[in-house]
């Protein structure tokens, strides 16, 4: 599957593929997604992996960050993962960041973090 960038953000035009994959006792247990390209994202670790609250196991947040209505629950989407990975790209969630170097460039330096997302996108079209 592929992710488009959402309009009016720094990934806008970015066609970026990812997998998501189900485990066998899914819907109990949520997927996991994975950017099969290169992603600058704080909600998303270096290696691809997509870190957001809806792909969590239910229950509740050992860390405190989350309650348990925004994690997984067996009457998700996918069409609800994706909507929530569009939101993600489009709006970051620095304190709880995957990428901790993109998490700090959010925060400190948007227009770096700006330049190198719209990097992303470029290479996302083999320009």
């Amino acid at each position: 599957m592929s992710s488009r960038g959402p309009e009016d953000t720094c990934f806008e035009f970015g066609v970026f593929p990812a997998i998501l994959s189900f485990p066998l006792d899914y819907p109990l247990s949520p997927p996991k997604m994975r950017f099969t390209c290169e992603m600058f994202h704080p909600n998303i670790y270096p290696d691809g992996r997509v870190c957001i609250s809806i792909l969590h196991a239910p229950g509740d947040d050992p860390m405190g960050y989350e309650s348990s209505a925004e994690r997984w629950s067996p009457v998700q989407s996918v069409e609800k993962i994706l909507l929530s990975v569009v939101s993600m790209l489009a709006e970051p969630n620095d304190e709880s960041g995957a990428n901790v170097d993109a998490s700090k460039m959010w925060r400190d330096d948007r227009e770096q973090f700006y330049k190198i997302a719209k990097q992303t996108v470029q290479k996302s079209l083999g320009l």
